[in-house]
């Protein structure tokens, strides 16, 4: 009577282990199994601004001055990088007897320009279609504009540098040393009013 009692113990402590055996293979899955990395959600990527390119100027248009052997001189207006043959042709094309041969026509225009086509009966030649501007003219030298020397003071070759004095006359200067007043130079033979007018405005006793 006591096997089948025994039977169903064996019976319940292998379903009992069975089941202890399931939980602790979860148990050890769930230890083992690697934790979800979390989702990161990125913005969009910003589109970078774009340099915007810089914006040329226009060339304004040109005036010309057209002259000499054409059908209708006068100031025109032409588009830029209009060249000599543009400015005839605006001014009513070359007239009869125009010396074409005489000019450059593929010169380019300036603003300003002057083109002369010359007739054939004339030996100057045609003035420049795009002279150069000119230089301001230079101002004359006068007395007084360079350094002022100091005739107590000053070696023989410094004093060869003022008007009118030569080596001879500067060791005259040394040797009539010292000076009160620039006047008191008139003193040195050969130094007159004339030289002294001259020399006033370049030399200094202090």
């Amino acid at each position: 009577m006591d096997a089948p009692g025994g039977a169903r113990n064996v019976r319940g402590y292998i379903g009992l282990s069975l089941v202890w055996l399931a939980i602790l293979g979860s148990v050890l899955w769930l230890t083992r199994r690697p934790s979800a990395q979390p989702i990161e959600i990125l913005p969009p990527p910003t589109a970078l601004p774009t340099a915007t390119p810089a914006a040329s100027p226009t060339p304004s248009p040109l005036r010309v001055d057209v002259a000499g052997a054409v059908r209708a001189p006068g100031v025109y207006t032409l588009p830029p990088w209009s060249i000599v043959a543009d400015a005839i042709a605006a001014a009513g094309g070359p007239a009869e007897d125009a010396a074409l041969d005489r000019i450059n026509k593929a010169v380019a225009l300036q603003d300003g320009a002057q083109v002369y086509v010359p007739h054939v009966a004339e030996s100057a030649p045609p003035p420049p279609v795009n002279p150069a501007p000119q230089a301001p003219a230079s101002a004359p030298a006068t007395a007084g504009t360079g350094p002022v020397v100091n005739i107590n003071t000053a070696t023989a070759a410094e004093l060869d540098t003022l008007p009118g004095i030569g080596p001879a006359m500067a060791q005259r200067i040394i040797e009539g040393r010292p000076y009160g007043a620039i006047e008191e130079i008139m003193r040195v033979k050969g130094i007159g009013q004339a030289t002294f007018d001259k020399l006033k405005d370049c030399i200094t006793v202090q």
